[in-house]
């Protein structure tokens, strides 16, 4: 069982002395992961389904990783997740293709098509045709990332004569699908390395496993890609009893919240590090 942890751009570790305690301390523990989450607004006052209150501190993920990356050597930098039909895919493969380089290769970019109507209407994106947005974002980015002339004409993005440099490090740079409907399953199986699903128990661990199953057998998974690795935030604090029950379902990396103070953050570091440890 791999070990990551997430909240690095959130809460305490919104400040950059603490993002470091807390970053290098999960390095240190063996941890392979730290994961920043986004929300660029969030709806004031809260409302369902926002799951944060709209004074909670979230850096932007791709900054705060790559403040992660100048002061650790080998811990991935993952984005749990990026919304990617609010970002402008260009500059987007850029950020992705810069933080890699910077960071020696450890960019694992996590993306999802969101949720919170209120904050795609701040930005300006298509929250209706969000999911076709996401795919066709996600090859323009491919084409920016390893194509030898790049070019991408499509319905929501378009160019051509343009190339960017560096490329990333990595070839792939690895793709993490987040969310939990079957649409999110299918481009996972079609178009990720991995899956993340965030605050979820055991029980629905098996359900996610199992709709990944399901998915496999609906869309067709390229063999470049390996075997897709699932990571779960779990709900609450992890437990020794639910950390056997994820990976009895089949979980790859577990992803505990780095909690709201830095003093419990690196409690919760150690917690998870021995726990896994037992497994």
């Amino acid at each position: 069982m791999k070990l990551g942890l997430f909240g690095i751009n959130m809460a305490s570790c919104a400040q950059p002395g603490d993002l470091v305690t807390v970053a290098t301390a999960a390095e240190a523990a063996g941890f392979d992961s730290v994961w920043a989450g986004e929300h660029v607004v969030l709806p004031d006052p809260q409302v369902p389904p926002s799951p944060m209150a709209p004074q909670d501190p979230a850096l932007d993920p791709l900054l705060a990783l790559g403040w992660a990356a100048s002061v650790t050597t080998t811990v991935r930098l993952a984005t749990g997740i990026v919304i990617l039909p609010q970002r402008n895919p260009v500059v987007l493969a850029k950020q992705a293709a810069t933080l890699d380089v910077l960071s020696g290769g450890r960019l694992t970019l996590g993306v999802g098509v969101g949720y919170l109507e209120p904050e795609f209407r701040a930005i300006g994106a298509n929250f209706e045709a969000r999911g076709l947005v996401t795919d066709e974002f996600l090859d323009a980015m491919s084409s920016l990332w390893y194509d030898e002339h790049p070019a991408h004409h499509g319905r929501f993005v378009d160019f051509s004569a343009v190339d960017a440099h560096p490329r990333p490090v990595q070839r792939p740079l690895p793709i993490v699908v987040g969310g939990h409907s079957g649409a999110a399953f299918r481009r996972a199986v079609a178009r990720g390395h991995g899956w993340y699903g965030v605050a979820l128990t055991p029980d629905q661990a098996v359900g996610a496993v199992a709709g990944l199953g399901r998915a496999a057998g609906e869309v067709d998974r390229p063999g470049g890609l390996g075997a897709l690795e699932v990571t779960v935030t779990p709900r609450g604090r992890l437990t020794a009893p639910d950390a056997e029950a994820f990976a009895e379902a089949g979980v790859h990396r577990l992803v505990p919240i780095a909690s709201r103070t830095t003093d419990r953050a690196l409690a919760a570091i150690e917690d998870a590090a021995a726990i896994v440890a037992g497994l």
